[in-house]
């Protein structure tokens, strides 16, 4: 990535993280993704924890995370947070655009029972 993509996607994410936050009630759902790999987080900030997360570098026979993986993601991500008893979220997607692999791991995460 050049310096001048870098610097936007990093002022998108910061006017993204001022405008919302995660609570005990409705966490915030963290995406993060590499070239290699796609990572979740559930997140209550007021507390400070990580409640739940999942990555694409975690499953089995995966090398590279393209929108199918990233669906199992969302899915894996979504069955913790049901688990754990958490059934709406606040969706971070970290400065990223939503399509292709963001979005696809959203749509899994709704697919597990997660509302956002």
């Amino acid at each position: 990535m050049s310096a001048n993509k870098v610097q936007r996607r990093l002022r998108i994410k910061r006017s993204i993280r001022n405008k919302i936050s995660g609570t005990a009630a409705r966490p915030r759902l963290s995406v993060f993704r590499s070239n290699k790999a796609i990572y979740a987080q559930i997140i209550d900030d007021t507390a400070g924890k990580t409640l739940a997360a999942a990555s694409s570098a975690k499953l089995d026979g995966v090398t590279n995370a393209n929108i199918s993986v990233s669906n199992l993601v969302g899915k894996e991500i979504g069955a913790k947070a049901v688990e754990l008893g958490i059934t709406q979220v606040v969706f971070d997607r970290s400065g990223y655009l939503y399509h292709g692999k963001v979005k696809s791991l959203a749509e899994g995460a709704r697919e597990a029972g997660l509302k956002f």
